[in-house]
């Protein structure tokens, strides 16, 4: 919830969603682009881990569908069902507020009561499509050795649709405002009986994430080190691209006047379109863009966005 002075004060960004990554002076968009920069900048063959693990199946290269998987059903039809077992006291709160502006219309608590029963039907549909899969025939929702991306995506959404089904993290979520005393309204749906594969899946997720190590470091907001790093990179040159199969398509995106040079908006395509981020465009492929924001903030960064469930436009009279 605004106001978030870490964005838009240090780096001058004004984007509302999460997450975003940063490395060095480069900071990242939108899941779907901060994956693909961590497995190409941090790769395998260096040491790190990875979310594509090898296919069970020789020679398949099933990256792609793991990433129109994870980008188009479960950020996307399936986050909406989740979100739509929200307690309804929640869009009474303060966060009802900031979403209703962040999706750009009030929020009624009293009609997102009464879908609650219709999103729960639509929770489990998505239940069901699932089941084949795990229970007849895949350790892993894609032929894979270890869990990929497609589990990762399934799972966060449903642990998290099943917890804020019944109040958890509500507290948290409001600003203290809601309380977490919930009724458990998602078990109807999603059981061991009803399905017993996505069921067994969930636990074996669970319990694999659970024998990694935490690696995790917080770094307090006192500590402003890291400010100076990047500082210290601000003449240094931007990470550029992450790699795709295909180069720039110039001919293409010259047509539509997104060139590198020109002052453009950048919005999501479906909420946060109120919140646009302008800037001077630096580079231009044909998944990802990356600008220079117009808005100055105590650092200075090239901020990358995907263009898969972005918008980009070039701002009227911007000059090459």
């Amino acid at each position: 919830m605004l106001p978030r002075p870490l964005l838009t004060t240090t780096f001058g960004l004004s984007y509302r969603k999460i997450p975003i990554l940063a490395i060095g002076k480069d900071v990242y968009c939108d899941t779907s682009l901060i994956i693909e920069a961590l497995e190409h900048f941090f790769p395998p063959s260096d040491g790190w881990g990875t979310i594509y693990p090898p296919s069970s199946i020789p020679g398949w290269n099933y990256r792609g569908y793991a990433r129109g998987f994870a980008s188009f059903w479960t950020d996307r039809p399936f986050f909406r069902t989740t979100t739509g077992l929200i307690p309804p006291s929640v869009w009474a709160s303060p966060f009802g507020t900031d979403r209703a502006q962040l999706i750009g219309h009030t929020l009624d608590p009293a009609k997102l009561a009464a879908k609650v029963p219709q999103n729960l039907g639509a929770f489990e549909t998505h239940l069901s499509l699932l089941e084949p899969t795990l229970k007849d025939s895949s350790k892993w929702l894609m032929p894979t050795e270890a869990p990929s991306l497609a589990d990762i995506s399934v799972y966060y959404q449903l642990k998290w649709g099943m917890d804020i089904a019944r109040g958890k993290g509500v507290y948290n979520l409001t600003g203290g405002n809601v309380g977490e005393d919930g009724e458990d309204i998602a078990q109807v749906v999603f059981n061991e009986e009803r399905y017993p594969g996505v069921w067994a899946w969930f636990n074996r997720f669970e319990a694999y994430i659970s024998s990694l190590p935490d690696l995790q470091t917080e770094i307090t907001s006192a500590d402003t080190r890291w400010k100076e790093d990047i500082r210290r990179m601000e003449g240094e040159a931007s990470l550029g691209l992450v790699p795709t199969p295909a180069g720039p398509n110039k001919e293409l995106d010259g047509r539509r006047g997104l060139v590198e040079g020109v002052l453009v908006s950048v919005v999501p395509d479906d909420t946060g379109k109120g919140n646009p981020t302008v800037g001077t465009l630096m580079h231009v492929g044909v998944e990802e863009i990356s600008i220079k924001p117009e808005e100055k903030g105590e650092v200075h960064v090239v901020v990358h966005f995907p263009r898969v469930g972005f918008v980009i436009k070039g701002m009227e009279g911007s000059r090459l």
